[in-house]
């Protein structure tokens, strides 16, 4: 056996770990970043791991944090494994040359999920074609749902989010040994962990630690604490316990995710609900992110790509058959999207008149990805032009009725197209070309910070991947979705009132969120992913 091809062995603060070669790449899984956040560490921010004398095998994915499975219907498109065990604070690395004299550009990947579900595990992320290409990819697991981003009186906020910022730390201090370079570090992330990526790059504790970010399908954002609170409450109330963290920390996991998805069943980005999410904590959330980032100096300096997919909504409507009542509420469904999204009659009207072609699910998802995602990074990317890139992934699904849907983009992103977990989504016969330019893109913004097109400016660049015909073209087009966007500028602002919560945990916003919620009878997990 050659040097080369020996197992590679590399020390880190804690201890040294041993991976191995894997098609030329050296690969490490399952090192730890930060300790168990079980027993007295449970609702608790992190804390480093027990260090380790000699060197730790670190050839298999670690522990995933507790979570509950995808529905049956989301299941058919979603792969979400699983590893039991405690110590699942950990991350993965994969390098084409440890050792502190290469100095690779460095890219730290954060799951999606809702901030309920994922894991750095799925297949799909698959760090080897990142590295083949000169980049050392490192991909992180963090705890999620109640255990994470649960909001108690006894407890500090966003546990989960803080577990992110230990990794962000561990990547900075020990990467240059894997052979990164911790001045060029890119964190990236798509839906949750997007909109992490968003409060990371606002927090005081993170800055200086990330040279570039990559936001996709997941704008700067912070819950409402009385959204998350009333999550809390209510499982609070199916537990017969206190709304504690000293309470939740004595049920067992299971059972705390059982109740978990009984009461979060109904949420949904298309008409709400209660929800897990990051929020306002004085500390290391000090204000509403996007605010800080768009308004402030938060994260100076640092280069943005921005981005989504063409019918992100699809992802939420199409398992269990929600596309097809949506299209049959017709009028009912419209006014549960102007509640969503505070707006009157004249956006959907002017949406109507843009696309006279469109059904009415058509219409109420693109009003609703508009208003959570496109309008924020639109505002974002206007706040920090010169130096941000938006993109618009637009190829469709060979899957019926999917489209260019939620998270489509991501085996493009990492050139995993081949596994079976990226055909789950995109079908059979995903164009090749289409994901070696994206990928190239990543990797190159990665390296210098330029993806390949023009930079943000008033003319509005977005840079199209796939132009829907099936071909996976790519081109540059200026402020394509500029006059959707500009209704809302022109509409007069909503705020409908909010009566009782209704049973099932949908937040009732006037008669019409009360109507699409009881007629929709939504499955389980229609979550923003």
């Amino acid at each position: 056996m050659t040097a080369v091809q020996a197992d590679p062995v590399v020390s880190t603060p804690y201890g040294s770990v041993r991976g191995r070669y894997e098609n030329g790449v050296a690969v490490f899984r399952g090192i730890p970043y930060a300790a168990p956040p079980f027993g007295p560490l449970r609702f608790r921010p992190p804390v480093p791991p027990e260090p380790w004398d000699g060197v730790r095998e670190a050839v298999a994915f670690g522990p995933t944090p507790p979570k509950p499975p995808y529905s049956e219907a989301f299941a058919q498109y979603l792969s979400d494994p699983v590893v039991p065990g405690g110590d699942c604070l950990n991350l993965n690395v994969w390098t084409p040359e440890p050792g502190p004299a290469a100095r690779l550009p460095v890219m730290v990947w954060l799951h999606g999920g809702a901030l309920t579900r994922g894991s750095s595990g799925v297949p799909v992320y698959d760090g080897r074609p990142f590295a083949r290409d000169g980049v050392v990819l490192v991909s992180v697991n963090y705890r999620l749902g109640v255990e994470g981003y649960g909001y108690f009186p006894d407890a500090p906020a966003n546990p989960g989010l803080r577990d992110q910022l230990a990794a962000l730390n561990w990547v900075h201090a020990s990467i240059a040994a894997f052979g990164g370079d911790p001045d060029r570090i890119t964190l990236f992330g798509q839906s949750a962990g997007a909109i992490s990526i968003g409060a990371l790059l606002a927090a005081p504790q993170a800055q200086g630690l990330v040279r570039r970010a990559i936001l996709q399908s997941g704008p700067p954002e912070a819950a409402e604490r009385d959204k998350v609170r009333r999550m809390v409450r209510r499982m609070a109330t199916r537990l017969k316990i206190p709304a504690t963290a000293a309470a939740f920390a004595e049920v067992d996991p299971e059972l705390l995710l059982r109740t978990q998805s009984e009461v979060g069943r109904l949420s949904s980005p298309v008409v709400g609900g209660p929800a897990f999410g990051i929020v306002v904590d004085g500390d290391l959330v000090p204000r509403d992110p996007l605010a800080a980032l768009t308004e402030g100096d938060a994260a100076a300096g640092v280069e943005l790509m921005l981005g989504w997919t063409r019918d992100e909504y699809r992802l939420w409507l199409v398992p269990g058959g929600l596309l097809e009542r949506v299209d049959r509420l017709g009028a009912v469904a419209l006014a549960g999207a102007m509640a969503r999204c505070h707006v009157g009659a004249d956006v959907p009207r002017g949406y109507r008149a843009l696309h006279p072609k469109a059904g009415t699910a058509e219409i109420v998802g693109q009003m609703v990805t508009d208003h959570l995602l496109r309008l924020p990074l639109h505002r974002l990317a206007d706040a920090r032009p010169g130096s941000s890139y938006v993109y618009e992934f637009a190829w469709p699904s060979t899957l019926p009725d999917l489209g260019a849907c939620h998270a489509l983009e991501l085996g493009f992103v990492f050139d995993t197209g081949e596994v079976p977990e990226s055909r789950k989504l995109a079908g059979e016969g995903a164009p090749q070309t289409l994901a070696d330019e994206m990928h190239r893109a990543w990797v190159r913004f990665a390296a210098d910070g330029d993806p390949g097109w023009q930079a943000w400016d008033d003319t509005h660049p977005i840079r199209i991947f796939g132009d829907g015909d099936g071909d996976g073209d790519t081109r540059t087009a200026h402020g394509p979705r500029d006059a959707e966007l500009a209704l809302w500028a022109a509409a007069q602002p909503r705020e409908p009132a909010v009566t009782t919560d209704l049973a099932d945990g949908v937040p009732a916003r006037g008669t019409e969120m009360r109507s699409v919620v009881r007629r929709l009878r939504l499955p389980g997990a229609v979550r923003r992913h």
